[in-house]
């Protein structure tokens, strides 16, 4: 029996999202609303509307070394997805994922803009692999406990470069020697080795969701198929975990999300950013 669009995360739901830091959800959203987000992202890729990020400009491995490089203008990220129209806004405060994220983040919650916030694009050819990480890894909030929500626009598979996750890599305590510079989990460190078997794909079809908690490690690999995989991402956290002054986190407004949201008047509903050292 399906259940009503607006109930929460059953118990044993919620069991499984803390024991494995992330949960998939499927057919969560509308058809309607999905549909009406392919066809703006798909305007918006084919007219490279700004702002966006480009593969050359990611460093992973596979990337185009170069903008003028072949496959360097292929789009990786259309960014800022909260104010390139009234959809995003829509499925930012989406009942049944609002139920949800406050089972886990309480009743007040906040989406920051200053992370995620976007589409993403794995598209064929020219995709890049993204290794091993944890997003708190570049985030800065008073504790690390933020949860990023995913909608697959698209069928996301194997072949495709679907995401991957560790389960309880949330709740994993880390030794310096296992992370490398950039804080991506060593895949050549023995002491790894238990993790990355663990490892599952998570594979989705249009309409799914992903709620992953901020310390769960997570990877994709390149689109090896023929169409370019597509999903939305934004994270959320408690209103009483604000980020850190002075860091990229509170570098952009973020919009408050009380019990009684609606799309109608979200937007209004924002902090200041705070200055950013430069």
């Amino acid at each position: 029996m399906e259940k009503n669009y607006k109930e929460g995360f059953s118990e044993q739901e919620l069991s499984d999202f803390r024991r494995d830091g992330f949960l998939c959800v499927r057919r969560l959203v509308n058809p309607d609303l999905v549909d009406r987000l392919v066809q703006i992202t798909n305007e918006a890729t084919a007219a490279e509307t700004g702002p966006v990020e480009y593969e050359s400009q990611v460093g992973y491995p596979g990337a185009p070394p170069s903008l003028d490089a072949p496959g360097g203008r292929t789009i990786r990220r259309l960014l800022q997805a909260i104010g390139r129209h009234p959809a995003f806004t829509e499925l930012a405060v989406y009942p049944s994922i609002l139920a949800r994220l406050r089972q886990l983040l309480g009743d007040e919650i906040v989406l920051p803009l200053a992370h995620h916030n976007c589409v993403m694009v794995k598209a064929p050819q020219y995709s890049s692999s993204t290794g091993w990480h944890r997003d708190i890894r570049y985030w800065r909030f008073e504790r690390s406990e933020l949860v990023t929500v995913l909608l697959a626009l698209n069928a996301a598979t194997e072949t495709n470069g679907c995401l991957l996750f560790i389960p309880g890599s949330h709740d994993m305590v880390l030794t310096p020697e296992q992370l490398d510079e950039k804080e991506f989990l060593r895949t050549d460190f023995e002491g790894n080795r238990l993790y990355l078997d663990r490892a599952i794909s998570v594979t989705m079809k249009a309409g799914d969701v992903v709620f992953f908690h901020c310390r769960t490690f997570h990877a994709a690999g390149r689109n090896t198929g023929g169409v370019p995989r597509k999903s939305i991402l934004f994270t959320y956290r408690a209103s009483d975990n604000p980020p850190l002054p002075g860091t990229r986190s509170a570098s952009l407004p973020e919009l408050l999300i009380p019990p009684s949201a609606q799309p109608s008047g979200i937007a209004r509903r924002v902090t200041q950013p705070r200055r950013t050292k430069p």
